[in-house]
């Protein structure tokens, strides 16, 4: 199989984002009076989008009003804190600019607030991505598969020639929604034994493998 396009998931993949995420959730809760959230939690808390991570973090029968306070409270303050503690996976760096040289595409598909998304890249991966799209209005979030397509029309690659990497069970149906294999990987938000649960195909322990597994013929 020739492959030409690698696209990743950010949070869990490329980036360990949770403790940011964590700061941020737990400033706008006791913003809002509400109890704090544990960084075990709030793992079990991402992975489709702000919005979905703010629900889940405020006590159950929080009126959506109120939701939507610490929603809109939340976006200013994780834009100027996104990248206090967050740092790029051992290998990735090395992996992308591997993928590079041997003439790969890359790209970034997330559920992360879009406005995250660039600024995240601009800051630990100047440079590097042909594409990177996060959650934007108006656009399906993962696992539907709107910003992937979007993806493979901007780069004009057919999905044929592309896989999808994630760390999630929504990475995994995204990629089932795209047409594409998924490579699954054990270093993020999710463990071996829930990617497997949730139906996992490839499951991959390091970014070297990621490598090997799209430089297969």
């Amino acid at each position: 199989m020739n492959r030409k396009l690698v696209i990743f998931d950010m949070d869990g993949t490329i980036l360990d984002t949770l403790e940011d995420l964590k700061d941020a959730l737990n400033h706008v809760l006791i913003q809002h009076s509400f109890p704090v959230r544990t960084l075990d939690e709030v793992r079990r808390f991402v992975g489709n989008g702000i919005y979905k991570l703010i629900e889940r973090g405020v006590p159950a029968g929080t009126p959506r009003q109120e939701i939507d306070a610490v929603y809109e409270d939340f976006k200013p303050y994780y834009a100027a804190h996104c990248e206090d503690t967050t740092k790029a996976y051992d290998g990735i760096p090395a992996l992308l600019r591997q993928l590079k040289a041997q003439g790969f595409a890359v790209a970034v598909v997330s559920n992360k607030a879009d406005f995250a998304v660039q600024k995240l890249c601009e800051v630990y991966f100047p440079d590097t991505f042909d594409a990177a799209l996060g959650e934007r209005e108006g656009v399906r979030k993962k696992p539907a598969p709107d910003s992937v397509n979007e993806v493979l029309r901007q780069l004009q690659i057919p999905r044929e020639q592309a896989v999808y990497v994630g760390d999630s069970d929504v990475d995994i149906e995204t990629a089932k929604n795209a047409n594409m294999p998924c490579l699954s990987v054990t270093w993020g938000f999710r463990d071996e034994a829930f990617l497997l649960e949730h139906g996992a195909s490839h499951i991959l322990h390091t970014p070297e493998e990621i490598l090997q597994f799209v430089t297969q013929r």
